[in-house]
């Protein structure tokens, strides 16, 4: 029942975060429009348009780029992965979506991730580390977190936040220029006060969005802890794999930085401030599976 309740307080927390981000993508093209007609429509009218091509351009990208940027050779059948390939199977076909394709990393660090934007387009993709570190039931586990996120179209969701966060930054950009090269024709009609929120906001833009991302990022690792165990019935084994992979100093070599907040557990070994950090706190991830 504990489990559950994660799931859908999860889901409620991921859908206000993701309003209030594309609320705040609007607000920043209002801003822009704002500053230099006075008007706020056309700003959010161009940010909609540019967040929903930029968007599309990106969810149009193909799994194999993120493969190559990481370095995953793709395993075509389980005659040398024969537990890696079972544990894909098995999780597969508990979450009915339809088997991803497989990948393996040559890096002693374990970890793992999951990329597609939908279960039909889905690919995991695990650390030859990981297999060595983590016994039959901890692979399982992290598979079956990857698999949730696929379930979950969380590659989906994360390209959606990083393309908003891409579009805030260009919005942003032109709005920074505007105040540098703009003589501050017009400003007779607008109110003083609303022309220094739109200048504030077009300043902060930038680091806010990316707080939103990782706000996202964060709770879809909760989210997809849960499914996981929600697919294995096995909380044990993800927190001690967890445990493993977290105890590991060694970063992944082979890792994409425009790739790390996809992997199980953050691959760069970054020590980062919580609001700007991509994965929860493993502490808090194992407490939470211990409680299930």
């Amino acid at each position: 029942m504990i489990m559950y309740k994660q799931i859908e307080r999860n889901k409620r927390h991921t859908v206000f975060i993701v309003i209030g981000f594309i609320l705040f993508v609007l607000a920043v093209g209002a801003a822009i429009t704002y500053l230099m007609a006075g008007e706020i429509f056309t700003g959010m009218i161009l940010a909609l348009v540019l967040g929903g091509a930029y968007t599309t351009m990106m969810l149009m990208s193909s799994t194999n780029v993120v493969m190559r940027m990481n370095h995953a050779k793709e395993v075509k059948d389980g005659s040398e992965y024969r537990r890696l390939w079972d544990a894909v199977d098995n999780m597969a076909m508990v979450a009915r979506i339809p088997r991803p394709r497989l990948f393996i990393i040559n890096d002693a660090s374990p970890n793992a991730f999951a990329t597609g934007t939908s279960p039909e387009k889905g690919a995991v993709a695990v650390t030859s580390g990981l297999l060595e570190r983590l016994n039959h039931e901890e692979v399982e586990g992290v598979i079956a977190h990857e698999v949730a996120h696929i379930r979950n179209y969380d590659i989906r969701l994360a390209t959606i936040a990083v393309a908003l966060v891409s579009v805030i930054a260009i919005i942003s950009d032109l709005g920074i220029r505007m105040m540098f090269f703009s003589r501050g024709g017009g400003n007779n009609n607008k109110h003083p006060i609303l022309l220094i929120l739109a200048l504030v906001l077009i300043i902060i833009a930038p680091i806010v969005a990316m707080m939103i991302r990782m706000a996202i990022s964060r709770k879809r690792e909760y989210l997809a802890d849960a499914s996981a165990v929600e697919l294995t019935r096995n909380p044990g084994a993800l927190a001690k794999a967890l445990e493993k992979i977290s105890g590991v100093s060694q970063p992944v070599s082979e890792a994409s930085g425009a790739s790390a907040s996809i992997y199980f557990s953050d691959p760069l070994k970054r020590k980062t401030a919580q609001l700007f950090s991509s994965h929860p706190p493993p502490q808090e991830r194992i407490k939470r599976l211990y409680n299930m």
